[in-house]
């Protein structure tokens, strides 16, 4: 597994849960994800989620570090697509 056997919670270790060599430790756009315990990629690929469920997880977890309201409302989107495109629902 790419995450070293024990994580802390504290952001300061988070440096050293990661292998430095891993995609992981890298980040294109600032480090709202960087900081993160587990990032959300890790979470979204180790539950083989799909697409949609993905960027639920994603903008949720970062909305206070990076887009604020816009991001829990691109949250927000995304679940309303996963009820129409899986169940049927509209609003």
């Amino acid at each position: 597994m790419i995450i070293k056997s024990k994580l802390s919670d504290n952001k300061e270790n988070r440096k050293s849960a990661v292998d430095t060599d891993s995609q992981l430790a890298k980040q294109v756009g600032g480090d709202h994800y960087k900081t993160m315990t587990i990032q959300p990629v890790e979470f979204i690929h180790v539950n083989k989620l799909d697409y949609l469920s993905g960027n639920v997880i994603k903008y949720i977890v970062r909305h206070r570090a990076k887009g604020n309201v816009q991001d829990v409302k691109k949250a927000i989107h995304y679940c309303q697509l996963i009820l129409e495109l899986e169940y049927g629902e509209k609003e």
